[in-house]
């Protein structure tokens, strides 16, 4: 996927989470205890699973499938054709999918832009929720008491990131064709 510089821009935050991550994790890994956190419930952690590479690289592993799910996302929404863009006769047929249903499309290529940009920035919150995830993974000895701070770091930044996509969609919305 080839993205114009007005979106390569955005995806360098993506980019250098993941180098953190992944760097971070590689200094960590020697020190981690046997044993690590599988599962953080309201009261701490109730569940835990042998030290491996997958159980250590585990969110690293699924912000990198993320990063690559909502960098297709956003590439795919450029490269639609805008409502606005449609032609006049027959726009019906092009705004109509299978069984009638009506296509979702940005309304011009700068609403396009906008939800291209918002779903990287999105893709970066949750980047910053799994440097917080990854913090608490991460600790030194198996303490299965977790900072009360550490849900609302870990949700805050996943919240943030979801307002300023609706926020994008909402603002393509009251833009009159």
């Amino acid at each position: 996927m080839v993205f114009s510089s007005r979106v390569r821009l955005w995806l360098l935050p993506n980019a250098v989470l993941l180098a953190a991550l992944i760097v971070w994790g590689i200094a960590r890994y020697p020190h981690l205890p046997g044993r690590l956190p599988a599962h953080i419930g309201s009261g701490g952690v109730d569940a835990w699973t042998d030290r491996s590479v997958g159980s250590a690289f585990g969110l690293v592993f699924l912000y990198l499938g993320g990063t690559v799910l909502l960098t297709a996302c956003a590439e795919l929404t450029l490269r639609v054709t805008p409502r606005a863009e449609l032609p006049d006769t027959g726009a019906a047929s092009f705004a109509t999918g299978l069984a009638g249903a009506t296509l979702n499309r940005p309304r011009t290529r700068a609403s396009a832009l906008r939800f291209a940009r918002s779903t990287l920035l999105l893709n970066s919150c949750l980047g910053v929720s799994m440097l917080v995830g990854c913090g608490v993974l991460w600790r030194s000895a198996p303490d299965p008491q977790v900072p009360g701070w550490s849900f609302a770091a870990l949700v805050t930044p996943m919240v943030i990131g979801t307002a300023l996509m609706v926020a994008a969609a909402v603002s393509d919305r009251r833009t009159a064709a």
